[in-house]
């Protein structure tokens, strides 16, 4: 059956499936992207700590927001290696901020693990709505390929 076009509907299906998307697809190596995903929170958490004197909710929101970039960014080949980035960047932010000082993520005198451990505590939520936001990114990203082979 012709659609208003003059073409059939699986025709039609098909080019739909092969037209190009509204989002760029990812082109980066994972390797950049994860370089890419500590300058960004590490920017974040700098920009912040100066105009705040301490991590705030734009902290929170650029580390979301980071995650979502870094999820379209990366190529197909290297989803494994985001998919697992979140935790391990907030991870690698509060252990940097807990030996430079320990006071921007948990009181002065704590040490460093139990800064880390303060900070991913009191940034849970953004660490949860980053990694989930990033991997549905992911799991909309690799149905697109999935659908364009």
């Amino acid at each position: 059956m012709s659609g208003p076009t003059g073409t059939t509907s699986s025709t039609g299906a098909r080019a739909a499936r092969r037209a190009p998307s509204r989002w760029p697809t990812g082109r980066e190596p994972g390797g950049q992207v994860v370089a890419l995903g500590f300058a960004l929170v590490l920017t974040a958490m700098a920009a912040d700590l100066l105009t705040s004197g301490s991590l705030s909710l734009f902290f929170d929101l650029c580390f979301v927001a980071s995650c979502a970039v870094l999820a379209w960014r990366v190529r197909p080949q290297d989803f494994f290696t985001v998919g697992v980035l979140p935790p391990l960047l907030m991870l690698g932010a509060f252990t940097l901020a807990g030996f430079v000082a320990p006071g921007l993520v948990a009181r002065p005198s704590d040490s460093v693990v139990q800064a880390v451990v303060s900070g991913l505590s009191v940034h849970a939520l953004a660490l949860i709505a980053g990694y989930a936001l990033a991997l549905a990114i992911l799991a909309y990203r690799a149905r697109r390929v999935s659908d364009l082979i």
